[in-house]
């Protein structure tokens, strides 16, 4: 998925009623970002510093009253549209009655003694009828005068666009098409090298597919860049061994068009992940990690966890062996669990993909027995009170700072029984397994990109 079309939305917002939590406008452009909207179309919606060079132009000022004008004429011309359709059907309307009446004033007219009383009468009365046709007549002749003042309007409009023009000299059109490009490119890669921020709210569930157990977990790669389109699902939480791999999102929405790896050794738990196309999971009444690469059908590396419980030990609070908990955000590779040293509290540790060693561990102090699911994003580790109906994602911790808060972003649990939930960093969205459902959220990031170095 392409994070920008060939143009870009910007939308200026109103005041935000959380200027106490985030930076205000002033200090930088602000972004909000999701994954992508209900007809698949990704968002990005910029705010722009409240600075702005283009208020102090003077083109631009005259160009806003440009667009003004063009607007009342606009609204003018719509006007007297409607008005001509209207009345032009009235005139037709009353064509045959125009010529019936002009038919007896011509008879009148060359034999006067054959107009007896009834037909004056009758005469008479065509002509009554014909009377509100005056004032369409009147009308017209109104609006004709507006045609010509509405002429001189846009007569005046091409002079001071002939003005501006000369003005901007240069800036003919294939330049500002160059520097529109330019500009967009830019953001493009502002955006590509910002792709964090903290998460300010969930989408409501998209049901993808219903398949399977209750249990289980299913994804896409989670490398960013990646073309791969493939997606993964296995079914269960314990010994199973069977993944299916989907040629494309729509392949696994029709259940069609996949094939099957079988793992040399089962796994434990939902909590597996695709990285540049390896599958690292935990390995069966283990604390082993194991990294499977799918094209060459065999395992690269394998690692014990040390430290780490298993088999139920420290699961989350709906069981399923979900001791180890692997994820993948914008930093990289992740190992979500706990030890006894740690009293059963959450412990974090960043992961070298390669070797699977571990590079820096934090420990959360959030217990992990009653936290329902938790996930990462950019680098921070986000975790549900539940995995049943009414959850909402009420603990957060900051890698970066070895921080935590208390958050209340609720989100729609619609099938009452989530035993799997990851987000993807490619696509900037949650994969969730929901009572044999496979639902996605997205998910909406508050950012901000610093001006003051430009």
């Amino acid at each position: 998925m392409h994070l920008f079309s060939a143009m870009f939305l910007l939308v200026m917002l109103a005041v935000m009623p959380c200027e106490a939590l985030y930076p205000s406008p002033e200090e930088g452009w602000q972004i909000y970002s999701s994954a992508q909207d209900a007809d698949g179309k990704c968002i990005c919606t910029v705010v722009a510093p409240a600075q702005n060079m283009c208020n102090r132009d003077p083109r631009s000022r005259q160009l806003r009253q440009l667009m003004e004008k063009v607007q009342n004429i606009s609204q003018s011309m719509e006007v007297l549209d409607l008005r001509t359709y209207r009345d032009l059907q009235y005139v037709r309307n009353t064509e045959s009655l125009m010529k019936v009446v002009d038919g007896k004033l011509k008879v009148a007219s060359d034999n006067p003694r054959s107009l007896n009383p009834k037909g004056f009468q009758e005469l008479k009365d065509k002509v009554t009828e014909l009377l509100p046709l005056l004032p369409v007549l009147e009308q017209y002749k109104t609006d004709a005068k507006m045609i010509l003042r509405l002429r001189e309007e846009v007569r005046n409009l091409s002079l001071v666009l002939m003005a501006i023009q000369e003005e901007m000299g240069a800036y003919d059109y294939e330049e500002l098409r160059q520097r529109v490009l330019l500009l967009e490119t830019r953001l493009h890669s502002c955006m590509q090298k910002l792709g964090c921020g903290k998460l300010t709210g969930v989408s409501n569930p998209i049901t993808v597919r219903a398949s399977g157990s209750r249990f289980g977990s299913w994804m896409t790669d989670t490398m960013i860049p990646s073309s791969d389109n493939r997606v993964w699902s296995m079914d269960g939480y314990f010994k199973g061994r069977r993944v299916l791999e989907y040629r494309t999102m729509n392949d696994f929405m029709k259940g069609q068009n996949f094939v099957q790896h079988l793992l040399p050794h089962p796994w434990a738990g939902t909590g597996h992940v695709v990285f540049n196309g390896s599958l690292y999971y935990n390995k069966y009444q283990s604390n082993i990690i194991i990294k499977y690469h799918f094209r060459s059908r065999s395992v690269l590396v394998q690692r014990s966890l040390s430290g780490a419980g298993y088999n139920n030990t420290f699961p989350y609070s709906w069981g399923g062996s979900s001791d180890i908990d692997l994820m993948v955000d914008e930093n990289g590779l992740w190992a979500v669990y706990t030890t006894i040293p740690n009293a059963g509290n959450i412990v974090i540790s960043r992961l070298e993909p390669q070797s699977l060693e571990v590079l820096q561990t934090w420990d959360t102090g959030f217990p992990k027995r009653s936290a329902g699911e938790s996930f990462m994003i950019c680098g921070t580790l986000y975790v549900t009170n539940s995995h049943l109906a009414g959850a909402k994602i009420y603990f957060a911790y900051y890698t970066n700072t070895s921080s935590y808060e208390y958050t209340d972003i609720p989100f729609h649990n619609q099938y009452s029984h989530i035993s799997m939930m990851d987000y993807n960093p490619r696509e900037r969205v949650l994969y969730t397994w929901n009572n044999g459902h496979q639902v996605l959220y997205n998910v909406t990031l508050f950012q901000v990109i610093k001006t003051s170095g430009d």
